[in-house]
This record gives structure tokens, C-alpha cells and sequence, in this order.
């Protein structure tokens, strides 16, 4: 690796300790040497290292810097983990991680992995928008059995408000930068899920799939 200063950074190590959530990385401004300085750093500590918003090159430059570690690039997620996994533990609870169509599946994914860097098993549940209600509605027996819900949705931003009207667990909406011209980059999902009329509905902000999975982490925290 290049040299660079020692204190370009300042890792938050003791952040599991403290809210029981290990610090995540912004990979995306992040060069492929400053994310393996870190990266190394976290190893060091024996802790496990999540990269978000990582590229498929921006990933290889990584892991050429870094050949003695198992770094895994979650291409879907756009995140870069390293070491393995921990197990799934069935005492933190289960997810259901809903999408309205493929487009959400980045943002879907990288909550999804969030979570299963704690333990947390979350499953995928795809293309139950809207626009086809009953996709939905044929889904929802099996829902009630998850503890808590993360609903990405693009365009009007719709799924999270009928999602809370209809089960009783949190529904934690993420808005999608997806959709035509006044769907505004995620902004009117946004405003929409601000905005919903259905009691109870947490809202994080546009894309964060990593926000959305750490609130659902709190959540489970508090029910064990």
C-alpha cells in the first residue's frame, strides 16, 4: 500500500460494546487504499469490516492490496466484507426484507447483509409492489411471523404504508431512487412514506439500506 498518515482515520472499536453494532464503512469516497487501511485496521482488532457502496473495480483494488484476508465482494449489495460471516442466531429474531420490483433489489441487499453481519437472519421478498396488489396479499400469512419488516420501495413509494395497514410488526420504509421524472431521485417515495397515513411507519432516507437494518437491529435489541 501506499504510505499515508497513521491518523487519517479514527475507528469507533468500541462501538459493538457500546450499541451492539459493528461500525460500517462509506466505501463509495473512499479510495481502494484508504478502505484497506481500514479494513486492515478492523481485522486488527479482531473485529468484522462492512464496506458500503463499493464497485466491482474499487472492490479488486482491495483485495489486490489486501491478498491475506478473506474479502468478499457482495456485488448485488455493493458492499465488501471481510472475514466471514458470523452464524445466523435464531434468539435476535427474523426479518422480512421486501422489495416492490428488481430495481430495489441494491438497496434491498445491502440491508439484507447488514443484518446478517450480526446474526440476524433476514429473507428477501420480491416484487410484492403495489401495482400488483396481490403479490402482496398472497404473502401476507407468511409475514406475520416475521418480527419486523423493511419495505424498499421506488416510484410513489406506496409498499411501507399498505405494509403497516395491514400487519401489526414495525415497517421500516426505505425510499428508492427509482422512477420517472417527478419520482424526483427517491424524493417523492420520500416525501410519500413521510407523509403516510398509516400509524406507527419509520422512514429512513433515500437508498440507506444500512440505516434501515440498523434500526431493525435496535428493535430486536430491545425485544430479547
Amino acid at each position: 500500500m501506499n504510505s499515508a498518515p497513521s491518523n487519517d482515520h479514527r475507528l469507533d472499536l468500541q462501538r459493538r460494546q457500546r450499541i451492539g453494532m459493528v461500525e460500517a464503512i462509506w466505501g463509495e469516497h473512499k479510495t481502494a487504499d484508504q478502505l484497506a487501511r481500514i479494513i486492515r485496521k478492523l481485522h486488527d482488532a479482531g473485529e468484522l469490516a462492512l464496506a458500503t457502496r463499493v464497485s466491482p473495480s474499487k472492490a479488486a483494488e482491495v483485495k489486490a492490496l489486501l491478498p491475506e484476508l478473506p474479502l468478499e465482494h457482495h456485488a448485488e449489495a455493493r458492499c465488501l466484507v471481510s472475514p466471514q460471516l458470523p452464524p445466523v442466531d435464531p434468539a435476535l429474531g427474523r426479518v422480512a426484507v421486501l422489495s416492490g420490483g428488481t430495481s430495489d433489489l441494491p438497496v434491498a441487499t445491502e440491508a439484507q447483509l447488514a443484518l446478517a453481519c450480526h446474526g440476524v437472519e433476514a429473507e428477501l421478498v420480491l416484487d410484492v409492489g403495489v401495482a400488483g396488489l396481490h403479490r402482496l396479499l398472497d404473502r401476507l400469512e407468511e409475514l406475520r411471523s416475521a418480527d419486523v419488516l423493511i419495505a424498499c420501495a421506488g416510484m410513489e413509494g406506496a409498499l411501507p404504508t399498505v405494509l403497516a395497514g395491514l400487519l401489526p410488526q414495525p415497517v421500516i420504509g426505505v425510499p428508492v431512487a427509482v422512477g420517472y421524472g417527478v419520482s424526483a431521485g427517491g424524493q417523492a417515495a420520500l416525501h410519500g412514506m413521510l407523509a403516510s397515513c398509516a400509524p406507527g411507519l419509520t422512514v429512513v432516507n433515500i437508498d440507506n439500506g444500512y440505516g434501515a437494518a440498523m434500526a431493525c437491529l435496535r428493535i430486536l435489541s430491545r425485544c430479547r
